[in-house]
């Protein structure tokens, strides 16, 4: 835009024009100045050369318009991030005691499997149920009232909050496809060999807790899975007699549990222990550990 000229001009009759006023050449009088750029640039009526006064696309839509258009996005990007990258979860009971409460928030990482990653010895995971293990569970009872149920529905299919409709467990990662692990007595837990140190056991809880197991090998692409109390947990020790020996195909994981969310109090994050890293503790059946028997799961009991 041309600057505006605070001079005036001298007419050749020696008359004062006045200061122009419109940068683009248009003088007093309404006549184009030397330039003619006015009838090029605008010439139009003073006061409607602005997007807003034309009623032009510049025109801002009032706020009611666009909340639609804010819910729309908003709820498309919750949609994506809960398909594809995290995805909260609430504890519903103790089996992982102390490390997670009862009513605790987890964000689970949905975007590592995606890209094919397999879990790791050690990781607190979320994984479809692999075989009715939780058929004797009463489970989140759905709402009696129809408009609440359907609201639920949809806020838990976009990961705003919890579906009464899923099947999800959640434990700790203790052994992988190839593994062979076994546990007797009072414990430890053997992978490889390899005696666990296992810190976050829940207080009083021995490391194989009322089950004898092993020594086994996990089968491939398969992990396997023990609550932290080891006292309170229906995992793959209960069911040795199911398909699978109680392994969970790697294809039923979620994703691993990165962090405590919620509430405050409890916000943490859940690294590795470092006794999944102890030297040689992948070197796959080089050693079950001690052995001893095995006690039978009763029958229907977890």
């Amino acid at each position: 835009m041309l600057l505006t000229r605070n001079t005036t001009r001298r007419r050749d009759d020696g008359r004062d024009t006045g200061a122009w006023t419109r940068a683009v050449g248009r003088e007093p009088g309404g006549t184009v100045g030397d330039s003619g750029v006015g009838d090029v640039l605008g010439g139009g009526r003073p006061g409607l050369d602005g997007p807003e006064e034309r009623g032009g696309p510049g025109r801002r839509r009032p706020f009611w318009q666009e909340l639609p258009i804010l819910v729309a996005i908003a709820l498309v990007l919750a949609l994506v991030i809960k398909t594809f990258l995290v995805q909260a979860f609430v504890i519903p009971s103790g089996s992982m005691m102390n490390t997670l409460r009862i009513g605790d928030r987890v964000l689970v990482d949905k975007l590592t499997p995606t890209f094919g990653a397999e879990p790791s010895r050690g990781e607190v995971v979320v994984f479809h149920d692999p075989g009715d293990w939780l058929s004797g569970e009463p489970g989140e009872q759905p709402s009696g009232n129809s408009l609440v149920r359907g609201l639920q529905d949809a806020l838990g299919w976009i990961g705003l909050m919890p579906s009464p409709n899923d099947k999800d467990l959640i434990k700790r990662v203790i052994a992988v496809g190839g593994d062979t692990i076994s546990c007797h007595g009072t414990g430890p837990v053997y992978v490889n060999g390899k005696p666990l140190d296992e810190p976050y056991l829940y207080p009083g809880a021995t490391p194989c807790g009322d089950r004898n197991f092993g020594p086994l090998t996990v089968p491939a692409n398969s992990i396997w899975v023990m609550g932290d109390h080891r006292n309170d947990s229906c995992d793959s020790r209960y069911h040795m007699d199911e398909p699978g020996g109680g392994a969970v195909p790697d294809s039923k994981v979620i994703g691993r549990a990165i962090v405590v969310a919620w509430p405050v109090t409890h916000w943490k994050t859940l690294p590795l222990p470092a006794t999944f890293a102890q030297p040689g503790i992948g070197a796959r059946a080089t050693g079950a550990g001690p052995t001893g028997p095995a006690a039978p799961p009763p029958p229907g009991e977890c």
